[in-house]
C-alpha cells in the first residue's frame, strides 16, 4: 500500500541519518503495518526537485507514481537524487539517471554523496 504520512519521512531520515527541514512532501510503500521503503521530495525549485529515497520493495507501480508525481504534478524536468549508497545510485540509473558529480563529506565527514540527476525524457514510465 502507497502512504504519504509521518512515518515515512521518519523511516528515510532513519535510514540516512539525517534530518529534513520543511516543506518536503513524501511518499512510501507500507507493508503489513511497516513503511520499508519511500521516496522524500525536498528542495523543490522547479523545474528540479530533490529526491531522498530508502528501503526496498520498490514495485514498477510505486515508481510509476514517483514519476506521476515529479514529471506530472510538480511539472518538473528532471529530479536530483542525492545518495551514499551504490544501490540507490544503480536503481537511479535503471531509472534513466546519470551520475553528475559527488558532494564531498555531505552526510558528514567521511560520507560523500553522488549526485544523480533523472531527466523526464529519460524516466521509463
Amino acid at each position: 500500500m502507497i502512504v504519504t504520512d509521518e512515518r515515512v519521512a521518519k523511516f528515510i531520515s532513519d535510514a540516512v541519518g539525517k534530518g529534513f527541514v520543511p516543506p518536503f512532501t513524501c511518499m512510501g510503500i507500507e507493508r503489513h503495518g511497516e513503511i520499508i521503503a519511500g521516496v522524500l521530495f525536498n528542495v523543490y525549485e522547479p523545474p528540479d526537485v530533490h529526491v531522498t529515497v530508502a528501503g526496498h520493495g520498490w514495485t514498477k507501480s510505486f515508481l510509476t507514481d514517483v514519476g506521476q508525481y515529479v514529471f506530472g504534478t510538480l511539472r518538473c524536468q528532471r529530479m536530483t537524487a542525492i545518495t551514499e549508497q551504490p544501490r540507490i545510485v544503480r536503481i537511479a540509473e535503471r531509472l534513466g539517471g546519470q551520475v553528475e558529480g559527488m558532494l564531498r563529506n555531505h552526510f558528514g565527514p567521511g560520507r560523500n554523496a553522488f549526485i544523480v540527476g533523472i531527466l523526464k525524457e529519460d524516466y521509463p514510465w
